[in-house]
C-alpha cells in the first residue's frame, strides 16, 4: 500500500521527487544541534561565577557540566528509536520545545539545585534531539548530496566543542556584573524558538506509519549500563574513579547483558532498541563507532588541558583563551565542509589521512606549548592547530557519513544515536582522565604547567593513534573488498549504495539490501 509523503512524491514512485526545501531544512536541524553541541563546553568558563552567586560547592556546580554531558548520553538511542518508530519531526520539535524552556529556566535558577535539575533536562533534550539530525539528513538527501549534508553536520559536531570557551568567554564579556552567566542559557532562547517556528514550517511531513512497542527492558539495561560506566567518571574530579571503580564492571556486564537481550528480541523477528545486525549485518558500522568513540577520547578532553594551561599557567582571560584556540575551529570548520564532497571519491582513506593530521598538528602544538617562549608561543602555535584542525575536518564528519552510510534509513535514529553514545562515552573518559593527568603531572613537578599540558595532549594522541588504527584497517578491509564492476558514483567516486536510494516496487516496498526481513515498510518515515 502507497503511502502519501506529503513532502515529496509517493514512496512507490521510482522517481521520488526530493523535497524541495531540504537544504533550508538541512540548516535548522544544523542550527539547533550546534547550541545543543555548544552547550556541552560553553558553561565551563562560567563555572567559577555561577559558584559565587549562588554559593554552591565545587562539587555540586559541577554538576552543571557533567550532569548535562550524563543525561545527553543516556537517552541517545531510546530517543533516536522512538524517532524512528513516531517520526522524527515530531520528536525533533518536541524536544526542542523542551530545550528552550529548560534553558529559560536554566538562566533563572535561583539556587544551585534548581540549576543542576534545570540542565540535567536540558541534556536530556538534548539527547532527543541529537539522533533526530543525522536521521533527517538520511531522510531527506540521497547519493553525493547526503555526503554534502553530512559534511555540514560534521562541522556543527567538530566546530560546536571547539568554539564552546570562546563563545562562553564573549558571553561573559558582554555581559557585566556577575549575574552574566546567565546568558548564557538565556541566548537560547531566542536561537531555539526561531528554529522551532522554522522547523514547523520546513521539516518533512510523512503520512504516519505503523506503531511499534519500544523495546522497554533493552532500554533500561542500555540505560542502567551506560549510566553505570560514566557516574565514575562524573565523579572523578571528588575521587569517584576510587570510590566507585567497581560501577565500571557492573556496566560492562549490563551492556552485555543488552547486547544479549538485543539479539534475543532479533532472533524472535521483534523490534530490538539497537538490532544487533547494525553491528554484524551492516559495513562499516562497528568499526566506524569504535573510531567515534577512541577519537573523542583526545578530541574532547584536549578542550579542558587547553583552557586549563593558558588560563591558570599563562593567566589568559577566558576570551583570549578561546582565542588561542581559534585556529583549530576555523580548520575543523573548513576543512568538514570540504570533505563532505570528497567522501565519496576517497571513502576510509580521508579519514586516515586526516588522523594524520591531527596526529601532527597537536604533537607540533605539545611541542611548542612545552618550550616556547611565552610570548610568541600563541602565534607559534597557531599554524600547527590549525593543520590539527584540518585534519579534524576531515575526522568527523567522513567518519559519520561513512559509518551510516549503509545503514536502512528505517534504522536511521538509533544508529545514529549508537553512533553519538560511542563519542559521548569516549568524550567523558577524556574530560576525565586528561585533566586528572594535568593535576597530576601539576603535583608532581612542582606547578609546571609545560609539562603538565604536554604530556595531556600526549595521552590524548594515543587515543586518536588507536583511532587511526583503526581507520586503516577499514580502509584496507574496503580497498580489499569492493568489486571492480562497481560504476561511478553521483560525485565521481565509488558508487556506494545508500539505504533508501534502492528502486521501490509498486507496491511501496524496497528491492535493495535490508537488515532483518528484507523489506523496510517504514523506510521514510519522519
Amino acid at each position: 500500500m502507497n503511502r502519501q509523503v506529503r513532502s515529496g512524491g509517493r514512496r512507490g514512485d521510482p522517481a521520488d521527487t526530493p523535497d524541495p526545501r531540504r537544504w533550508k531544512a538541512l540548516w535548522v536541524t544544523l542550527a539547533t544541534g550546534f547550541m545543543s553541541l555548544l552547550d556541552v563546553t560553553i558553561v565551563a568558563v562560567a563555572l567559577p561565577s555561577m559558584q559565587r552567586d549562588l554559593g554552591a560547592s565545587a562539587s555540586s556546580v559541577q554538576w552543571v557540566v557533567s550532569g548535562y554531558a550524563l543525561a545527553f548520553a543516556l537517552v541517545l538511542v531510546p530517543a533516536g528509536r522512538l524517532g524512528d518508530a513516531m517520526g522524527r519531526r515530531r520528536i525533533f520539535l518536541c524536544a526542542l520545545a523542551a530545550f528552550v524552556l529548560c534553558s529559560a529556566a536554566a538562566g533563572a535558577a535561583p539556587t544551585i539545585t534548581w540549576l543542576v535539575v534545570a540542565r540535567l533536562a536540558q541534556g536530556a533534550c538534548a539527547g532527543c534531539l541529537a539522533p533526530q539530525n543525522s536521521a533527517l539528513i538520511q531522510q531527506m538527501f540521497r547519493g553525493a548530496e547526503r555526503g554534502r549534508a553530512f559534511g555540514l553536520f560534521g562541522a556543527v559536531v567538530g566546530v560546536s566543542s571547539a568554539v564552546g570557551p570562546i563563545t562562553g568567554g564573549l558571553i561573559l564579556a558582554l555581559a557585566h556584573g556577575t549575574q552574566g552567566w546567565r546568558w548564557i542559557f538565556y541566548v537560547n532562547v531566542p536561537v531555539g524558538a526561531l528554529a522551532l517556528l522554522l522547523g514547523l514550517r520546513l521539516l518533512p511531513r510523512v503520512a504516519p506509519g505503523r506503531r511499534e512497542r519500544l523495546d522497554l527492558p533493552g532500554v533500561a539495561l542500555l540505560g542502567v549500563g551506560v549510566l553505570a560506566l560514566m557516574l565514575p567518571l562524573v565523579f572523578a574530579e571528588s575521587g569517584g574513579l576510587g570510590r566507585l571503580w567497581w560501577l565500571f564492571p557492573l556496566g560492562l556486564a549490563l551492556l552485555v547483558c543488552f547486547a544479549c537481550w538485543e539479539g534475543r528480541v532479533a532472533a524472535r523477528d521483534g523490534q530490538p532498541l539497537l538490532d544487533p545486525r547494525l553491528l554484524t549485518g551492516t559495513r562499516g558500522y562497528a568499526l566506524g563507532t569504535a573510531l567515534g568513540a577512541l577519537y573523542f577520547v583526545g578530541f574532547s578532553g584536549v578542550w579542558l588541558v587547553f583552557a586549563l594551561f593558558f588560563q591558570n599557567g599563562l593567566g589568559y582571560a577566558p576570551l583570549r583563551s578561546g582565542l588561542a584556540v581559534t585556529p583549530f575551529a576555523i580548520g575543523s570548520a573548513v576543512a568538514a565542509v570540504v570533505s563532505g564532497r570528497l567522501v565519496e571519491r576517497l571513502g576510509r582513506l580521508l579519514t586516515v589521512c586526516g588522523l594524520v593530521a591531527v596526529v601532527a598538528g597537536l604533537g607540533a602544538t605539545a611541542l611548542i606549548l612545552h618550550s616556547a617562549p611565552a610570548g610568541v608561543l600563541t602565534w607559534l602555535a597557531a599554524p600547527a592547530l590549525f593543520i590539527g584542525g584540518l585534519g579534524s575536518g576531515c575526522v568527523i564528519s567522513p567518519n559519520v557519513t561513512m559509518t551510516l552510510r549503509d545503514v536502512p534509513v528505517r534504522m536511521a535514529g538509533a544508529a545514529g544515536g549508537a553512533l553519538q553514545t560511542g563519542q559521548r562515552l569516549g568524550g567523558a573518559v577524556g574530560t576525565a582522565a586528561l585533566p586528572g593527568l594535568f593535576y597530576t603531572v601539576l603535583g608532581s613537578t612542582a606547578e609546571d604547567y609545560r609539562a603538565a599540558v604536554s604530556l595531556s595532549v600526549g595521552f590524548a594522541l594515543v587515543a586518536m593513534l588507536a583511532s587511526l588504527t583503526v581507520a586503516v584497517l577499514d580502509w584496507r578491509r574496503d580497498h580489499h573488498e569492493r568489486p571492480p564492476s562497481r560504476a561511478p558514483g553521483p560525485s565521481g567516486g565509488p558508487g556506494r549504495r545508500h539505504p533508501g536510494d534502492e528502486p521501490t516496487h509498486s507496491n511501496g516496498g524496497t528491492s535493495g539490501r535490508e537488515i532483518g526481513r528484507g523489506t523496510c515498510p517504514d523506510a521514510g518515515r519522519g
